[in-house]
């Protein structure tokens, strides 16, 4: 092939020959749990006005350690100057919400820190390792339990858009870090219940629970303010094993004399957890039948929405089940 540094190298000669070897020599692919992704497709494209979707936002390459992106690579030919790519990686990196990013054109690295501003001229890629120590200053066992359950991707025929992805990691994020309180703000259509989900789906299969010690699966409960979002919720997480999930009916309730508690995820609507009786016919919501520290986890849908007496319901719930780890989207 002769030189390596020749300069009529089209870009994806530029990356046979010059980038992979690189990210080779610096441990990518090579150091077990690195993962080198290619041509990663970030969004599809937008739909525009009179049909016909805009350019897709594909990342050359996207670096992954120990199941988490960490980085992102914009390639272009050897014949261009490094600089050329340097704003399609600092606008991937941002979607991504990675730290950090590179341009390269096979002869030189520019890097960019999204964390700190610094960028400039560098010989290397940093390893697996030190990228993972760069992103993660502080070690967390949780965290990488979290990141070693794949996500539940339908036998490979669905996968999570990129936002829905960056949405559960910054809350199993605060999951493993002992915050309590999580809040997720998503617009309409951005497939809520996908991320609760997923969250959801990787709280059960580490064992997380509020003692954190993996001695048992998790009680999650979903919460939601309409039966037909608690039922397509119930639906949506079918993957779980069907003995894991629990749809809690105040009719059923009723007939049996007791709430429900064999299961792992736990689906329900505020006026079934307010509802409820004693013996003597005074209010006992049928949530008082659970011990506070009963549920690990609590997902409440569309927590903005309703009137002051809705919020105060589930305000009062989430008092009652004070423990617990609460996340709104």
């Amino acid at each position: 092939m002769g030189e390596a540094h020749r300069t009529n190298m089209n870009e994806s000669e530029t990356r046979a020959e010059l980038i992979d070897p690189k990210l080779r020599a610096c441990g990518w692919g090579v150091v077990e749990g690195s993962r080198v992704l290619r041509e990663y497709p970030i969004t599809a494209g937008k739909i525009q006005a009179g049909g016909g979707r805009a350019k897709p936002l594909i990342a050359d390459y996207v670096l992954v350690y120990k199941g988490v992106k960490l980085a992102v690579i914009e390639a272009k030919s050897a014949l261009l100057g490094v600089g050329e790519g340097v704003a399609q990686a600092k606008q991937y990196a941002e979607k991504l919400k990675l730290d950090t990013s590179y341009a390269t054109n096979g002869r030189e690295i520019y890097s960019i820190c999204h964390a700190t501003g610094k960028e400039g001229p560098v010989e290397d890629y940093l390893s697996p390792e030190a990228l993972w120590n760069k992103a993660f200053g502080v070690q967390n066992d949780w965290r990488e339990k979290f990141d070693n359950v794949p996500f539940e991707d339908k036998s490979g025929t669905w996968q999570l858009r990129f936002y829905q992805e960056i949405a559960v990691r910054n809350t199993l994020e605060a999951v493993a870090n002992e915050k309590d309180r999580i809040l997720l703000t998503l617009a309409t259509g951005t497939g809520k219940t996908a991320i609760a989900f997923q969250i959801a789906w990787k709280l059960f299969q580490t064992r997380w629970n509020l003692k954190r010690d993996g001695s048992r699966r998790p009680r999650v409960l979903f919460l939601a303010d309409r039966n037909i979002l608690a039922d397509q919720a119930y639906n949506a997480f079918s993957a779980f094993p069907e003995d894991a999930l629990v749809r809690i009916k105040p009719n059923e309730i009723r007939k049996s004399g007791n709430v429900p508690t064999n299961g792992s995820i736990f689906f329900t609507i505020f006026q079934t957890f307010m509802s409820g009786t004693d013996k003597e016919g005074n209010p006992a919501p049928y949530f008082g039948a659970y011990p506070p520290d009963y549920f690990d986890f609590i997902i409440i849908d569309e927590c903005h929405r309703g009137g002051a007496n809705d919020e105060g319901n589930w305000r009062g719930i989430l008092e009652y089940f004070a423990p617990a780890v609460n996340h709104g989207p």
